[in-house]
């Protein structure tokens, strides 16, 4: 079984392949929380 994501660019799955085999990494860009949450977190 492998693993299919959406491609916004050409906006078709494709297969998932690691750049390098056996790792994988991931970005995610979002509020960056150093104390507790409050309602300006989701603001931003």
């Amino acid at each position: 079984m492998s693993l299919r994501l959406h491609n916004s660019l050409s906006a078709q799955k494709e297969d998932f392949v690691p750049l390098r085999e056996g790792r994988v990494t991931l970005y995610v860009c979002g509020p960056t929380v150093y104390n507790d949450s409050h309602l300006g977190h989701p603001k931003t």
